[in-house]
């Protein structure tokens, strides 16, 4: 059993087309990593799934 999957993912208040204009600078600035760090997360599991669809193609194609 992994104990890091107990942990609670970081939470965020943020929310997709949220008002971005009470934010300062600063919290743009993290705002904008957190994003970029979420999207990296997306695509490296998007990667691995095409991994496996494509494994698994390449045994039913046999």
């Amino acid at each position: 059993m992994d104990f890091d999957d107990l942990d609670p993912a970081e939470s965020t208040d943020y929310t997709v087309g949220a008002d971005l204009s009470e934010l300062s600078v600063d919290e743009l600035n993290d705002l904008i990593t957190l994003l970029k760090d979420e999207i990296g997360r997306i695509e490296q599991n998007m990667k691995e799934k095409e991994a496996q669809l494509s494994a698994a193609d390449s045994v039913f194609k046999a």
